[in-house]
């Protein structure tokens, strides 16, 4: 059966470490031992979003689980960002497989970390709704634009994942130290602050990008 042919998007990432990362990753993708491939890798940051979940949610009984937490994000990064980096320089590429397995077990691994969080009593269940619906969201947008577009937009403005798993690693240090925060006289749990200025600024990088998209895709197909 003949395949149809595939033409991978482009990337485009502009997130603020993205230099040093590229470079980061370079370095040790050229020192994995041959025996180490993608999949590895993929399973490696799945486990680890699996592990970082589990770990939030059993912190209500130990707050020092929250540095296994951050870990876990390390561990995340290093096999989220390193799989597609080993194929792209072994030229082992599979680009519809990659794309399709990568962002699908994303979907489960946000789902189960941000899960945890919510069990742990650190962000009220309501906030973790709102910050995965309008992350999921975002993520649709950037699906369809690759789609549509052919551009693949890794960051969300100037935030890669890699920026946001390192804002919510410093998150989880200040959690050992101050959980709560007192707003005119209030106290409020200090992730449910922050979980409603992300979810704000995730909104505000949604309308903005589909206001764009759609008038570029305008543009592009005017009709006479």
């Amino acid at each position: 059966m003949v395949q149809p042919s595939f033409h991978e998007a482009k990337r485009e990432q502009n997130g603020i470490l993205a230099s040093a990362e590229r470079q980061a990753l370079q370095w040790m993708v050229a020192r994995l031992p041959p025996r180490v491939h993608s999949d590895h890798l993929t399973v490696l940051g799945l486990l680890a979003m699996l592990a970082g979940g589990a770990a939030y949610a059993f912190s209500s009984f130990n707050s020092l689980l929250l540095l296994v937490v951050n870990v876990c994000l390390l561990l995340n990064w290093v096999g989220d960002s390193l799989d597609g980096t080993l194929a792209r320089h072994r030229n082992r590429l599979r680009p519809r497989y990659g794309f399709y397995v990568d962002h699908i077990l994303d979907t489960f691994s946000m789902s189960f970390l941000f899960g945890g969080l919510a069990l742990s009593g650190y962000m009220s269940p309501r906030v973790v709704a709102l910050v995965l619906i309008t992350y999921f969201m975002l993520c649709i947008n950037v699906y369809l634009a690759t789609y549509t577009l052919g551009s693949f937009r890794i960051s969300f403005g100037k935030f890669s994942p890699t920026e946001l798993r390192l804002l919510l690693a410093i998150g989880n240090l200040a959690l050992l130290h101050k959980p709560t925060i007192q707003i005119l006289g209030r106290g409020h749990l200090l992730f449910d602050i922050g979980g409603m200025i992300a979810a704000g600024l995730m909104a505000g990088i949604l309308v903005t990008s589909t206001a764009r998209n759609i008038q570029v895709l305008y543009n592009a197909e005017r009709l006479s």
